[in-house]
C-alpha cells in the first residue's frame, strides 16, 4: 500500500460518518451466534422470559432504537446547519469527525441491529441470555441517548467549538514544528532559486488543495535520483489540472513523475492535518461572520481572539520550519514552502482588526492580546508584533472621532470592555 493510498485510508476512517455503523452491524453477527451459544452451554435462566413476553419488549424497543438513529442524525443536521450558518461553514467536517458522534450512533446502531437479531430467534422457547443482552443494550441506549442530547447542545456552542479547534491546531503545531524557538538556529524560509534547467511535474488530477505530502519518500526519490525535487505548492494551496506541482533540479531524467505524485494528497478542501494556518482560519472566519452588520455579536469575536492568542503565543515559541529537508550526507533535496511568523501574525490579526474597526470590544482586546506577545515573544519576533499594534492604533484614530472613545479604544483589555486599568 502506498502512502496516498494509506493517507486516503485514514481519511475515510476519520471524517466519514458511516465506518463505525457499518462496522457495529457487522459486529452482530459475531456477538448474537456467541450470546446463543453461551445461553445453551450455561443454561442462562435468570429471568425466565416467555415467548410472548420477549416478543412484546424486544418488539418496542427495536421501535424505539429506530426512532433514535433517526433522532439523533436529524437534530444533527439542523443544530449543524445552524451552528455553521451562526459561526463557518468550516465546522461542519469537524462535527462530524468527532468520535464521539460516532460512537454514539454506532452503538444504536448495535443496540437496534441485535434487538431485530434477538426477536427472531424467539420460537417456542425463548434464548434467555440473548434477550436479557438485548434489554440491557437497549437501557443503555437510552441513558446514552440523554447524555448526547447535552453534549450536542453544549459542544456547538461558540466557545466549545473554538476550544476544539485551538486545541487541535496545538496539536498539529507540536506536530509540524516540534522543536523550540532557538534564535541562533533559526532560519528563514527557503526562496526558490530562478533556474530555467529545472525539469517540471505537473499535476495531473482533479483539481483542489494541497493536503499533506510525504516528507521522507520525496527525500528517498530525490536522494535515489540525485537530484532536488522543489514541491511548488504549498500546504493549503489550491492546484489545478495542468499547474506546476514539482521541479526538478540538478537532472530529473531519472525520476517518476508518477512516484511524485504519489507522494502528495489532493482533496477538495483545506484541513488541518500538515497546515497549522487552517486553525487560525477558522478562527478568524468565525470571528468575522461574529463582526458582520448583520449578526454584529462582537463578544463571539473576543472568544475567538481569545484561543487565538493563546495559540500564536504557543506558535510564537516554536522553531518554524525552513522548508528544506537534507539527507544523511547533508546534502539538500526536499524545498517546499512553509509559512513564517509574519504570516501567523497577519492572518491572527489583519482581518479581525479590518471588520472590527468599529468595535471598542474588539480594538480593546487585540490591544491587550498584542502587548502581551510583545512581551512574551522571544526578540526576534516582536517586530511582527510592533508592526500589528502601530496598525491597530492607526486603525482606532480612524474609526473613533471622539477623543474619549480613542482614549478608551486604546486600553489593552482581555474581556474587551471589562477594565479600566491598562494590561
Amino acid at each position: 500500500m502506498t502512502w496516498l493510498q494509506r493517507h486516503q485510508l485514514k481519511r475515510t476512517l476519520r471524517w466519514s460518518l458511516w465506518v463505525l455503523p457499518v462496522l457495529a452491524i457487522g459486529l452482530v453477527f459475531v456477538v448474537a451466534p456467541f450470546l446463543r451459544w453461551l445461553d445453551r452451554t450455561t443454561g442462562f435462566s435468570w429471568f425466565n422470559f416467555t415467548p410472548d413476553g420477549a416478543r412484546s419488549i424486544l418488539g418496542a424497543f427495536t421501535s424505539s432504537m429506530l426512532t433514535f438513529v433517526v433522532f439523533v442524525v436529524s437534530s444533527l443536521l439542523i443544530v449543524v446547519q445552524l451552528a455553521s450558518a451562526q459561526l463557518t461553514p468550516r465546522i461542519i467536517a469537524l462535527v462530524f469527525a468527532d468520535r464521539r458522534l460516532k460512537w454514539v450512533l454506532s452503538i444504536f446502531t448495535f443496540a437496534y441491529t441485535y434487538t431485530i437479531a434477538a426477536s427472531a430467534r424467539i420460537e417456542d422457547t425463548t434464548p434467555q441470555l440473548p434477550v436479557a443482552f438485548a434489554i440491557f443494550c437497549n437501557l443503555a441506549c437510552i441513558a446514552i441517548f440523554f447524555w448526547f442530547v447535552q453534549w450536542l447542545g453544549g459542544s456547538l456552542r461558540p466557545i466549545a467549538v473554538l476550544q476544539s479547534i485551538a486545541n487541535e491546531g496545538r496539536a498539529v503545531v507540536e506536530n509540524v514544528y516540534p522543536e523550540l524557538f532557538d534564535q541562533a538556529e533559526e532560519q528563514p524560509g527557503w526562496v526558490p532559486a530562478p533556474e530555467s534547467e529545472a525539469s517540471v511535474v505537473e499535476h495531473q488530477g482533479i483539481s483542489g488543495v494541497v493536503l499533506a505530502f510525504d516528507q521522507s519518500n520525496l527525500v528517498a526519490i530525490a536522494e535515489h535520483a540525485e537530484v532536488v525535487i522543489e514541491l511548488v505548492p504549498q500546504v493549503g494551496d489550491f492546484v489545478a489540472r495542468g499547474d506546476p506541482l514539482f521541479r526538478v533540479r540538478n537532472g530529473g531524467c531519472g525520476v517518476d513523475a508518477g512516484a511524485l505524485r504519489a507522494s502528495v494528497a489532493i482533496g477538495p478542501e483545506r484541513t488541518m492535518e500538515q497546515d497549522p494556518r487552517f486553525a487560525f482560519r477558522i478562527m478568524v472566519d468565525i470571528a468575522n461572520k461574529a463582526l458582520s452588520p448583520a449578526i454584529n455579536d462582537p463578544t463571539t469575536a473576543v472568544l475567538a481572539l481569545d484561543q487565538i492568542h493563546r495559540l500564536l503565543m504557543y506558535v510564537g515559541k516554536r522553531r518554524l520550519g525552513a522548508g528544506q529537508t537534507h539527507d544523511a550526507q547533508g546534502r539538500l533535496r526536499l524545498c517546499y514552502g512553509t509559512p513564517d511568523w509574519i504570516d501567523f501574525v497577519c492572518l491572527a490579526v489583519t482581518e479581525i482588526r479590518h471588520y472590527g474597526a468599529s468595535s471598542m470590544q474588539v480594538a480593546r482586546r487585540l490591544h491587550a492580546m498584542l502587548e502581551h506577545l510583545r512581551h512574551v515573544m522571544p526578540e526576534a519576533r516582536k517586530t511582527a508584533i510592533q508592526q500589528e499594534l502601530s496598525l491597530l492604533q492607526r486603525t482606532i484614530k480612524r474609526s473613533f472621532p471622539d477623543e474619549e472613545d480613542r482614549a478608551r479604544a486604546q486600553v489593552g483589555d482581555f474581556q474587551g470592555i471589562g477594565s479600566s486599568e491598562t494590561s
